[in-house]
Formats: C-alpha cells, structure tokens, sequence
C-alpha cells in the first residue's frame, strides 16, 4: 500500500483551500494523501499573520527566513512532500500599503490588460516568487494563481450555462464571486467555507470541465501532476 502524499498549503484563506483540495483529489484520482494548512492556520483563527493576500506575504517572508534566503531551503520539506502556494491574480492591482506593508519590492501593482489572463498572473508569479527570495519555483512547489481569483474556478464548476462563462472570458472578470450570488434562488451560494465545503464533491467532478474554462486552472493541473509525478509513492 502506497504512503500518502503530504501536501501542504498556503492560501489567503480557508474557502480556497477547500477549491484546492477538490481539485487535487481529482487530480490525485486513488492516490492518497494528507493536507497540512500551513496559512492560514485554521485552529489558530488565522493567527498572528493575518488572512488574505497580505497574510500570505508574511508567510512567505518568514519561510524564506527559515531558508536562510530561499523557500527552497525552508525546513517544511522535510516534512511535506508539496507545498501549494496560493495567491489570487487581482493582487496584481494591489499596493502593499492596502495590507499595511512597508514596499521595499516596488513589484505591485504588477497588472496588465485582459485578455490575455496569462500576462497578469505571470508577472504576479514572479512576485510571489520573488517574496520567497526565489528566481524560479522550488522543486516541491507548485504555484496556483487564479484569475482574477479563485470564485472563477467555482463559478465554471457550479454553473457552466452562466453566460458569463459560456462567453468565454471568465478569466477576466473583476468580480467572478459576485456572480454566485446572482445565479437562480435556490442554488446560488455564499462565499463561505460552510458553502463551499457542501459543493465540495460538484466541484471535484466538473475539475475536467474548470481546467477546458480557465487557463490557470489547467496550468495548475498540470504543474501540480508534474511535481506529483517525481515523487515516489513507496
């Protein structure tokens, strides 16, 4: 019997996580594994770190100082066989003082015009990276940032006749959670963890069709396989 996979997570808050997760276990299919939420920490109501995209900025500095410098050297590998990194796509139109952070990176607000998706979320790629005092992506880690954020993913999973998605620029919305709302009584949810972990299972079966909607989606999918694919399940 194969050992579990020990996936660990970052992510600026506790509903993505549930997202991240249906995914994987699709992605993983029988494979099992553990999750380990590194941030936010959900016994510790989200600790001294805080929620957010300014929460994950915090983490990632004090990992790269547990590195001596870089992610890559954070002791957390010993432990955990994947470390999700989680930042959503429209923290590129941020500045660090929105999250009381003094800006010594001069790298945001990093966005560019959409379409493409794929131009924002690189440059927020190389900021994330750069936050972990990294150039490219430790071997471990694997980066997963939705455009604009994550409620895109949910919208294409949930309700793929919204007209929004069946339009094809989902990825481009400001707003995709605003969306949940506004769909018909009775099946429309909230942006909550309660919410979200009752559609867990409806998310985890439609993965196939967020990844043919969402670029970000798919290019999670697939670097998350490829880290998954070199790690030895014995």
């Amino acid at each position: 019997m194969s050992k579990p996979l020990r996936v660990a997570f970052v992510s600026e808050g506790p509903t993505d996580v549930v997202v991240i997760e249906a995914a994987i276990s699709r992605i993983l299919d029988e494979r099992p594994y553990v999750s380990t939420y590194l941030h936010p920490e959900q016994s510790l109501a989200f600790g001294p770190l805080g929620t957010g995209w300014g929460g994950v900025f915090r983490w990632c500095q004090q990992a790269a100082v547990r590195g001596r410098g870089y992610l890559s050297g954070d002791p957390l590998f010993d432990f955990h066989d994947v470390l999700i990194l989680h930042l959503d796509a429209d923290v590129a139109s941020k500045n660090y003082a929105e999250a009381n952070i003094h800006d010594s990176f001069g790298d945001l607000p990093c966005v560019e015009p959409c379409p493409p998706s794929q131009t924002t979320s690189d440059r927020l790629r190389t900021v994330l990276l750069r936050w972990v005092g990294e150039t490219s992506t430790p071997a471990r880690a694997v980066l997963c940032v939705p455009s604009k954020n994550m409620d895109a993913w949910v919208l294409a999973a949930l309700f793929p006749n919204d007209s929004v998605v069946r339009r094809g620029d989902l990825e481009c919305l400001e707003n995709p959670g605003s969306r949940l709302g506004q769909q018909p009584k009775g099946v429309r949810i909230g942006k909550t963890v309660r919410e979200y972990e009752k559609n867990r299972e409806t998310i985890r079966n439609a993965w196939t069709r967020v990844t043919t909607v969402c670029t970000e989606a798919r290019r999670f999918a697939k670097e998350f396989r490829t880290v998954v694919n070199l790690i030895s399940p014995d």
